[in-house]
């Protein structure tokens, strides 16, 4: 997926879960360890990370961006501006590509906090991505140029499937969708398990049905490419059991309930970017 050749020196800032899952997806893809520096506070984590991937580990973001063409950045929103304050310094002349991936942090403000028009890619990736299965969605600044585009694309998709959007407010909608979408999944397979175990089945029993039965409707989804109407109306049978339990949910107002809650969860997207 990548090679030497692909990709300028790497720093991230911060080494949790989703910065851990991105740099064990880049190593796996052959991007070479040497060229990936990390900063991360807890001394626990940096052990980790240097020795399940190899990596170079830093106490100080300003270390690790030295000599780096792409920063990612993977701390907290609350903690960013602080963080953008201690690497514009770092940066000197330098103009490396930045990377957000955090949530509701906007383009500008980056820009702002970092005192220079410094090529960004904002992006949000969901929990799915520490196991491959990511979504994310990207939008870029007008001072990113294709191959740094292409760049960020890559990483992201070392972890999963990648979108790019056209305007910046549209990242509400795709942290709705995908970023907060695994609870919804989750949340599904919760009732569906509560359902079964109600109607007399053992919960593993009900669990294991319910997680495989939504795991293999996901990947029949993606592989066939066909759209899900088309796959739900293949299975359901006029009058029968499975058209009975669609009755129900249009009887619940299930497309409703869902479009609130995207509604929902977009609106409270634009405050916390606000």
């Amino acid at each position: 997926m990548t090679s030497e050749s692909s990709f300028p020196a790497i720093a991230f800032i911060g080494g949790g879960n989703m910065a851990r899952s991105l740099i064990g997806a880049l190593v796996r893809g052959n991007t070479p360890a040497a060229s990936i520096a990390v900063a991360e506070p807890n001394a626990d984590l940096r052990v980790a990370l240097a020795r399940d991937f190899g990596v170079e580990v830093h106490a100080r973001g300003a270390d690790a961006v030295h000599g780096a063409g792409v920063v990612v950045l993977a701390v907290k929103p609350q903690v960013m501006q602080a963080v953008c304050a201690e690497l514009a310094p770092a940066f000197g002349g330098a103009r490396p590509l930045i990377v957000s991936i955090a949530a509701g942090i906007r383009i500008a403000q980056l820009r702002d906090w970092l005192g220079a028009e410094l090529p960004i890619v904002r992006t949000m990736p969901n929990t799915p991505a520490l196991i491959g299965a990511g979504a994310s969605g990207l939008i870029a600044n007008a001072s990113a140029s294709t191959e740094q585009r292409r760049q960020a694309e890559a990483i992201l998709a070392a972890a999963g499937r990648t979108v790019w959007i056209e305007r910046e407010e549209q990242m509400d909608t795709v942290t709705a969708v995908s970023g907060s979408g695994p609870a919804y999944f989750f949340l599904l397979v919760e009732a569906l398990e509560e359902a079964a175990v109600a109607q007399g089945l053992p919960r593993e029993t009900a669990r294991v049905l319910a997680a495989q039965t939504c795991l293999g409707a996901g990947r029949m989804m993606i592989e066939s490419g066909e759209p899900p109407a088309t796959l739900r109306e293949r299975v359901t049978s006029p009058g029968g059991t499975t058209a009975a339990a669609l009755a129900a949910f249009a009887a619940g107002d299930l497309r409703g309930l869902v479009a609130r809650a995207v509604d929902a969860a977009t609106q409270r997207g634009r405050e916390l970017s606000g």
